[in-house]
């Protein structure tokens, strides 16, 4: 089979994939405006409001770039029983993805990120959020729901997409990776800092470099080469996961093997891109990393996919999905 066979099949494998994903979601809400004066009450601009949207962010993105890759998303997470969690099941609703994962808290609030735009350019950030660890009930009904989720659905892959909003914590991970290794899904990481040392026993592991260092503690250049591909297959060997795949920024990717003696460490580097907006491109990485890995790319194939995919959505303003038709294209142009 040629390579462009080769890559439009795995595409077109991507739609009969099922991919769990649990963690924290949330509502990215923009207020778009104009601004051309100054506030009298303050030395701040005025944004006279034109436009409002709201979109899923969070896990709910990784969610969204699973399905935009033509793969079933089945999303888990804790949402408040408010009006931001009304408006976050109808955007679930809008985007025909399923709602059985979800659990409503009275102990939560839905995480809303409000992001202000004057004149096309983002001015400020408002979080309205709890971070604190679910209550032993809701953890509870959390993992039940998983359980039930992956006794009935054939799932080929399980995303822990982690904000560090308290939805994933120690509790749900164990009992998640061992569900998932008893039922023989791999399952993909993408940390933040509270659960960093705890995904033991995961296959991938996708840590920037920023949360490598934070996470073990070190004090690493950007440049240390050397520095960097010790510390991930440290991590590698301490967590027992097949893949740690660190995500360089502008430098690109790196993928530590669980089998160092074949092939120790792959870098694959970026590409040049005119970068409009970042957000949202870790969502993407990992969310395209989970569905080749199910799909049974080899480990090369993994970074340079999926590092394609998150540079391709940092052309985009604000958070949006890979889109899949663009990203074949660009695949079969550079392989």
């Amino acid at each position: 089979m040629t390579k462009e066979g080769k890559y439009t099949q795995l595409f077109r494998d991507f739609d009969r994939l099922k991919i769990l994903i649990i963690g924290d979601v949330m509502i990215d809400s923009y207020l778009w405006g104009k601004v051309d004066r100054i506030s009298p009450e303050a030395p701040i601009p005025i944004v006279a409001l034109k436009r409002r949207e709201n979109r899923m962010g969070g896990a709910a993105n990784v969610a969204l770039n699973v399905k935009a890759l033509g793969s079933e998303p089945i999303l888990c997470s804790v949402i408040g029983y408010d009006d931001k969690g009304s408006q976050f099941l109808e955007l679930l609703a809008n985007e025909s993805i399923r709602q059985d994962g979800i659990i409503r808290s009275t102990e939560r609030v839905t995480t809303t990120k409000f992001r202000i735009f004057g004149n096309q350019h983002q001015m400020l950030r408002v979080d309205e959020e709890v971070d604190h660890s679910l209550s032993l009930t809701d953890q509870q009904e959390l993992i039940s729901k998983i359980g039930e989720l992956i006794e009935k659905e054939r799932i080929q892959c399980i995303i822990f997409q982690d904000y560090d909003k308290g939805v994933i914590s120690d509790g749900v991970i164990k009992k998640v990776v061992a569900m998932a290794q008893s039922h023989k899904i791999a399952v993909t990481v993408d940390p933040k800092q509270r659960n960093f040392n705890a995904f033991n026993g995961v296959t991938l592991f996708k840590p920037n470099l920023k949360e490598l260092i934070e996470g073990l503690k070190l004090e690493i250049q950007p440049n240390d080469q050397n520095g960097i591909i010790e510390a991930a297959q440290s991590l590698r060997k301490t967590l027992q996961c097949d893949y740690v795949m660190t995500t360089l920024s502008e430098k690109g990717v790196m993928v530590s093997l669980a089998d160092p003696i074949t092939e120790k460490n792959i870098f694959v580097p970026a590409h040049t891109r005119s970068v409009a907006d970042v957000s949202g491109a870790g969502d993407t990485v990992i969310s395209v990393a989970s569905a080749c890995l199910a799909a049974g790319c080899s480990p090369y194939e993994i970074a340079f996919i999926s590092n394609l995919a998150g540079g391709l959505v940092c052309e985009e303003v604000g958070v949006v999905p890979v889109n899949k038709e663009k990203l074949l294209k660009e695949v079969l142009t550079l392989l």
